[in-house]
C-alpha cells in the first residue's frame, strides 16, 4: 500500500490531533508540537555537521525523545486510545549525566558568553533557542489542558545539555568562547 504525503485534509486550516479531534493549524498544541519538530528537525542538521563525534548517539536519542514529546503534544489527552511512548526520568539522567562529563573538561564560566565560536557550536546554539521556545510554549499549553510535567523537564535539561554542548564543541575546537562585555 502507497501513502500519498498530501491529503487535503488541512487545505481549510485545521488539522487534526491524535483522537480524531480537529483544530486551527494556530491552535496552541499544534504550535507546541510543530516547535518540537523544528527542533528536532534543526538537530538533524547539527548531527550531519558533527562527523559521529561523542555526542552523536546522544543526539540521536534526543530526536528520538522529541519525537515521542511531538507524539504526545499531537495527542487529544480526552480521546486518543492510541498508545504513545513516554519519556522516563532516565531520559533526563542521560542528559545529566552528558552535561556533567562535559562540564568536566571545560574551563569555569566566568561571565556569561555569547553564542558562536564555531559553524558548528552556533548551530547548537539556535538549537538551544528553539529548545527555550518549544520549553515557553509547552508551559504555556500546561496552563490550559493537561502536559505530563516530565516533558517541561526534559526541554529545560535539554537546553542546558545543548548550552554545555555548544561549549565542549568550541573547547574541543581550540576555539575561543567570546565572553559577553556589557557596556557600562
Amino acid at each position: 500500500m502507497t501513502f500519498r504525503i498530501y491529503t487535503k485534509t488541512g487545505d481549510t486550516g485545521e488539522t487534526s490531533l491524535i483522537g480524531g479531534i480537529r483544530v486551527p493549524k494556530h491552535h496552541l498544541r499544534i504550535e507546541s508540537y510543530g516547535t518540537i519538530d523544528e527542533l528536532n528537525s534543526y538537530i538533524g542538521l547539527i548531527l550531519d555537521s558533527l562527523n559521529r563525534n561523542n555526542a552523536y548517539s546522544t543526539l540521536l536519542d534526543i530526536q528520538d525523545r522529541l519525537f515521542t514529546i511531538g507524539a504526545v503534544l499531537a495527542s487529544d489527552p480526552e480521546k486518543s486510545k492510541m498508545k504513545i511512548p513516554d519519556l522516563h526520568d532516565a531520559d533526563i539522567t542521560v542528559l545529566e549525566k552528558a552535561i556533567d562529563e562535559m562540564d568536566d573538561t571545560l574551563p569555569a564560566l566566568k561571565s556569561f558568553i555569547l553564542p558562536g565560536g564555531t559553524v558548528a557550536a552556533s548551530h547548537v546554539h539556535v538549537a538551544r533557542c528553539i529548545c527555550r521556545r518549544a520549553e515557553r510554549l509547552v508551559v504555556y499549553l500546561s496552563t490550559t489542558t493537561e502536559v505530563p510535567e516530565i516533558i517541561i523537564r526534559y526541554l529545560n535539561r535539554l537546553s542546558d545539555y545543548l548550552f554545555t554542548l555548544a561549549r565542549k564543541i568550541v573547547h574541543d575546537a581550540g576555539a575561543d568562547e567570546i565572553p559577553w562585555k556589557p557596556r557600562m
